[in-house]
């Protein structure tokens, strides 16, 4: 099989050795979400085991299609917050069932796709000036960094400032040095060896600082360092293979849609399904945006060749999610971490989509995985993505300030689509305040969009 010929890997600069490397990397950033899915989800009352193999099924899947309609490095699973919403929102607050809530996903996924086909997300997409493409990618590397420090507990939720530095004098006095307090420590020692080993110009330096913290992980455990305390959500590090290699069944949640809330309760089966829609249209399109400004993939018009390819594999995913019993599927951000590895092709996703499949029948491996393990590569990609700063004309106030917005935005409202979204809006009325639209090639559709999103806030 001609590989270079089917992923065009010398036209993209890359080799088949690079994009396996970005591959296993990504997923490895990722494999969290079979993990927390299942976990989220089942708070809902859905089987958690078919979560998890719905959840592996759909990434797999979804991937694959990335990689066959748009060959590009980016990977999809079920996207976090969107699966909060679904369970602690939609069906513990709002008191729908978890098959009503897959039937909001399913027909927001089929939604997806019409719009992908009529190029509606394109033209968004296209539409979005060059100075914010360039924050949104800055303001993912922002984001996705907090995630890694709060997924290792580096920061952690403080009552009069909000968020603070872990404290290990605190976790020493509290009896949780062991379990928290050493784990925090690793993971500070993973950032820094992930930074030596980027300095150094490692190959695979992002996920050699993977392995490497967890494989000192491990030797903490078999050394009586590290104590798990599932109380606390701290596993133990070590694969357990007592229970087998099959994969769970997915009969409990497959095809268990609910069509009777669209015709019962038309109104709220809208809105949250309008809920869903706009946060997974945003979040997808801000990954892309981001992602893809890093790996300088968009064209001099700050376009993105084959986006339609890369949303219909989005929404299929999503559609396809749903029908398997998983919430919304969707680009995942941690696809940085691939493109950071050198990642620029389909190829990359298929070897993510192949490690899904195996992940079925060799889940204690990948659910052993710990999240301080894989937190240093979140924040080593978060400080590359960063970069893209540089390309912002600070000079020029009516690029700037709408620009950092943007960034600040996203870590601080914990939200892809609200930095979008009030960039948007800052972006039009600082222009249209100082007259600078009469100069600038801005699109119709921006102004579409900063009202919709105005009308969004406003309806809050």
């Amino acid at each position: 099989m001609n590989l270079d010929k089917i992923f065009h890997l010398k036209e993209n600069k890359t080799d088949v050795k690079t994009e396996v490397m970005a591959g296993i990397t990504t997923f490895m950033t990722m494999a969290y979400i079979l993990a927390v899915n299942p976990s989220i989800l089942s708070a809902s009352g859905m089987d958690r085991g078919a979560v998890f193999t719905a959840t592996a099924v759909s990434s797999a899947v979804a991937t694959l299609l990335m990689a066959l309609f748009a060959n590009y490095p980016f990977v999809l699973s079920a996207g976090m917050g969107l699966n909060a919403y679904f369970s602690y929102t939609v069906v513990l607050g709002m008191g729908y069932t978890w098959q009503q809530a897959l039937t909001a996903v399913f027909i927001e996924g089929v939604i997806f796709l019409v719009l992908s086909l009529t190029n509606v997300r394109e033209a968004i997409f296209n539409a979005i000036p060059m100075t914010l493409k360039n924050a949104v990618s800055a303001g993912i590397g922002l984001f996705i960094a907090f995630i890694g420090l709060q997924n290792a507990k580096i920061v952690v939720r403080n009552d009069s400032t909000l968020v603070s530095i872990f404290s290990l004098k605190g976790s020493l006095n509290d009896g949780t040095f062991n379990s928290m307090g050493i784990t925090v420590i690793l993971a500070m020692l993973g950032v820094i060896i992930s930074g030596v080993l980027l300095a150094q110009n490692v190959k695979g330096n992002i996920l050699w600082g993977i392995l490497i913290t967890w494989g000192l992980g491990i030797i903490c455990e078999l050394t009586g360092l590290y104590v798990p305390n599932a109380e606390l959500g701290f596993y133990s590090l070590i694969p357990d293979f007592s229970a087998g290699f099959l994969p769970q069944s997915m009969a409990p949640t497959f095809f268990k849609m609910d069509f009777s809330m669209i015709t019962k309760d038309t109104l709220n089966f809208f809105v949250i399904m309008f809920a869903f829609l706009f946060v997974d249209l945003f979040d997808t399109l801000g990954t892309l945006i981001g992602v893809a400004s890093k790996a300088d993939m968009l064209d001099k018009d700050g376009k993105l060749p084959r986006i339609k390819g890369a949303l219909l594999s989005d929404s299929i995913g999503t559609a396809f999610g749903a029908i398997c019993g998983t919430s919304t599927v969707t680009t995942f951000v941690e696809s940085a971490s691939g493109v950071a590895e050198g990642g620029r092709t389909g190829l990359t996703s298929i070897v993510s989509s192949i490690l899904f499949a195996l992940s079925l029948f060799l889940s204690p491996i990948f659910l052993a995985i710990p999240s301080f393990a894989t937190a240093p590569a979140l924040i080593i990609v978060g400080f590359l993505m960063m970069s893209s700063v540089l390309k912002i004309d600070f000079n020029d106030p009516t690029e700037s300030i709408p620009a950092f917005i943007t960034i600040i935005s996203m870590p601080f409202f914990y939200s892809i689509s609200d930095g979008i979204s009030l960039g948007v809006i800052s972006y039009m009325l600082i222009n249209l305040i100082t007259g600078s639209v009469k100069k600038k090639k801005i699109s119709v559709l921006m102004y579409v969009l900063a009202v919709l999103f105005v009308l969004k806030y406003a309806m809050l």
